[in-house]
């Protein structure tokens, strides 16, 4: 799933380094130069994530930050504020104001990465990688393949599950490890427990390691069937990936 990330400053080159740092992302970036820009562009965009500059011309980050708070639709949004000064009494100021993080100027581009997948799951963009042919509901995720159902559970699934692993066990994919990830399945029942029962043991006999993300209350009712009681689950897809 694609994010959102809106990055606030009035540096060009600043932008263009967050700009390159996510280009290999599945990320959609939006931009704004101060935080007039920023905060028009944040209530009609909402992003999932918003990179800040502390120090702008006609409205400042920290300007912008009290204006979000003051706004239920705007106020949740995690922001990591970009500062120049490292000082104690800085730092509080926009901890106080509920910055999730803070990075000191100048930056690498794999650092705020870092610093982004702390809040937002995400997904590399295919470099170059490619499976065999095109799915609906299978990508790669950097060197891990990513199995997402939709909300609802059909025999097209399934076909295209197994469809991928005879692909794998013809060698054209290469994949060694897989994130089947639950969490946009509305409704637990026998439909997904058998494409859970199905991706395991295909996983199994071609040797692919295999995590299942699920939600609290999908790893809840997974107890109740007796083939997925004992899989462990995994919050996030990240968390998943974390495991390998």
């Amino acid at each position: 799933m694609t994010v959102k990330i809106l990055t606030v400053d009035d540096s060009k080159t600043i932008r263009m380094i967050v700009k390159k740092a996510f280009k290999p992302f599945d990320v959609e970036l939006l931009e704004a130069e101060n935080g007039v820009e920023g905060l028009a562009t944040a209530d009609k965009a909402k992003p999932d994530l918003i990179i800040l500059d502390i120090t702008m011309p006609v409205m400042t980050g920290v300007e912008m930050l009290g204006k979000m708070k003051e706004q239920d639709s705007l106020k949740n949004i995690p922001v990591i504020m970009l500062t120049a000064e490292s000082g104690k009494d800085n730092v509080m100021q926009i901890v106080k104001m509920g910055v999730k993080d803070y990075m000191v100027k100048p930056f690498k581009g794999e650092q705020l990465i870092d610093r982004a997948s702390k809040f937002l799951d995400i997904r590399r963009l295919d470099d170059g990688v490619t499976l065999d042919k095109e799915y609906n509901h299978i990508v790669l995720d950097g060197d891990i393949c990513v199995i997402s159902p939709p909300d609802k559970i059909s025999r097209a699934i399934m076909l295209e599950v197994d469809e991928f692993f005879k692909s794998k066990a013809n060698q054209k994919t290469g994949v060694g490890k897989l994130v089947l990830d639950l969490s946009k399945v509305a409704k637990t029942n026998v439909n997904l427990i058998e494409l859970v029962v199905a991706v395991i043991k295909n996983a199994q006999r071609e040797k692919v390691h295999v995590r299942v993300v699920a939600t609290q209350t999908q790893a809840e009712e997974f107890k109740g069937f007796q083939e997925t009681s004992e899989i462990p689950i995994h919050p996030s897809v990240s968390e998943a990936k974390s495991t390998f």
